[in-house]
């Protein structure tokens, strides 16, 4: 394993627990320890960061608190397969919702694209001039029929491997909160009019009135995606506290 984020082995109390947590969840989020797999000990952690055992544990039970990774006495530490959410919600996954109401799920990638992010979409998500986004369009239908138009932004300096993710066979939902957990989520609904693009996509008129929810999902201050959802009319949204 590459030296800690100081690089002081072997000088105790130079690296603290928080540079420590930096470092493990950003190996994380980069896919060096993908979900599942064994976490070195906490002495050779230790070792490796220049740092005293008691560091390194604060560190590791932080982000056991935080959902990121799941500690065993016997068996050690590892990335959690599939992040636990330390909110009081859960992001939805349209796949469920569909199959929740006893209805045909089917989805269709229209588009997908690795380009520099544009300045609207720089300013919304605190990005520089030439960071790189992943921008992608989806399709999600109810028995056959158009149900939610999805069109996603997400973060490649927080999720680089999402860069050559495959999102032909499933929607980025799923693939995001098990890769990532969330710290923050600002949502907006409003209603829009279809134009022409998203009168073809979701089987409507051009003037329809459409149901838009747009959603920005972020961790540690920093965001992860930006996405709007449009449902075509007719659609009708139930939330449960």
């Amino acid at each position: 394993m590459a030296g800690g984020p100081a690089g002081n082995k072997g000088q105790v109390g130079v690296v603290t627990y928080r540079d420590i947590k930096a470092d493990i969840l950003g190996r994380i989020t980069r896919g060096e320890w993908k979900p599942g797999s064994l976490i070195p000990g906490e002495l050779e952690l230790a070792e490796t960061y220049g740092s005293a055992r008691a560091t390194v544990n604060r560190a590791m039970r932080e982000l056991a608190e935080d959902g990121i990774i799941e500690r065993k006495r016997k068996s050690g530490s590892r990335v959690r397969s599939s992040p636990l959410r330390q909110a009081r919600f859960d992001i939805p996954v349209v796949r469920r919702e569909v199959e929740g109401q006893g209805r045909s799920y089917r989805y269709a990638l229209v588009r997908s694209e690795v380009i520099e992010a544009p300045e609207w979409l720089r300013a919304r998500l605190a990005l520089a001039p030439g960071d790189p986004v992943r921008h992608l369009v989806c399709l999600h239908f109810a028995d056959g029929a158009p149900w939610q138009h999805e069109d996603r932004w997400i973060n490649l300096g927080l999720l680089p491997q999402a860069r050559t993710a495959d999102f032909s066979a499933s929607g980025p939902t799923e693939w995001l909160v098990s890769q990532i957990p969330f710290s923050a989520v600002e949502i907006s609904i409003s209603a829009t009019a279809a134009d022409a693009a998203l009168a073809a996509h979701l089987d409507c008129g051009i003037g329809d009135p459409l149901l838009t929810t747009e959603r920005l999902t972020r961790w540690n201050g920093e965001t992860v995606t930006y996405v709007r959802l449009v449902h075509r009319p007719g659609h009708r949204m139930t939330t449960r506290y």
